[in-house]
């Protein structure tokens, strides 16, 4: 089951997405499949190519989720990547938070701070919690997830190295594109995570081989902090990162999930 968030114009609604052939359509569903059974209500909207005119006239997908409390994010979890950023692999997780004033959706422009000149991407899987979460097992983890989304956690290099803390360097408004939509079913263990920038590839890694997986993240985590429903973990990023800047557009994607893009802009 893959549930999308979207607005034709009005107030955010949610949906379930169904694939017929090549034409994709938005089954309305009544509230937020967070805390209510997904029940749809009959109405379908077609989500269709805006560059084509193709679909419902007006439909935009947001971010998938808005964490209702935090975004906890690991740093360095996959060797290849600590390795191009010059550290070594944590022995144990490496955390830190973005704020939900952080998220941004798919199309949505990534803007860049005045105080900032070495903006990168990072192409990450998220993992979307479902109910409230704590001290649980990894044998458990798995059953306090709602599903997985496609996450891009954009990081101000230059801050991040001269703060020490992280918080300003990956925590700035619109660092956090989510999107397409969640999906409940994928199988977070071996997936591609990738990324674009302008159509050219620049990550290229699989999750089977981040240091630290899914479950173990989910109970590592709990034990720290209670997970909350609507809470997002992100789960860290390959070798491949790299600098964007004004005009650039960042393409992220997970294998069997979907794909996302994000304008980059800055204000002149």
């Amino acid at each position: 089951m893959r549930i999308a968030r979207f607005t034709t114009g009005d107030d955010p609604r949610f949906a379930l997405v169904q694939q017929e052939g090549d034409r994709t359509f938005l089954a309305v569903l009544g509230g937020d499949p967070l805390y209510m059974p997904a029940m749809p209500t009959g109405e379908r909207i077609e989500l269709g190519d805006p560059e084509s005119g193709s679909g419902t006239p007006g439909v935009r997908l947001l971010a998938p989720v808005i964490p209702r409390s935090k975004v906890v994010c690991v740093g360095k979890n996959y060797a290849d990547h600590a390795a191009e950023m010059g550290g070594e692999v944590p022995t144990t997780p490496l955390l830190f938070l973005k704020p939900n004033t952080a998220v941004v959706g798919p199309d949505d422009p990534v803007v860049l701070p005045e105080w900032t000149q070495e903006v990168s991407y990072e192409a990450e899987l998220a993992v979307v919690i479902s109910k409230v979460c704590k001290d649980v097992t990894p044998e458990s983890a798995l059953s306090y997830v709602l599903g997985y989304t496609v996450a891009n956690d954009v990081t101000a290099r230059d801050a991040q190295r001269t703060d020490g803390q992280w918080a300003r360097a990956k925590g700035f408004d619109t660092s956090l594109p989510l999107g397409p939509w969640i999906d409940t079913d994928l199988d977070p263990e071996d997936v591609a995570v990738r990324s674009r920038v302008n159509g050219e590839l620049k990550q290229d890694g699989r999750t089977s081989d981040m240091v630290f997986d899914v479950p173990f993240l989910v109970s590592y985590i709990s034990e720290a902090m209670t997970l909350l429903p609507g809470d997002v973990i992100l789960t860290g990023t390959p070798a491949g990162v790299g600098l964007v800047d004004h005009g650039d557009r960042m393409e992220v994607e997970v294998e069997g999930l979907g794909a996302m893009s994000n304008p980059v802009f800055r204000r002149r």
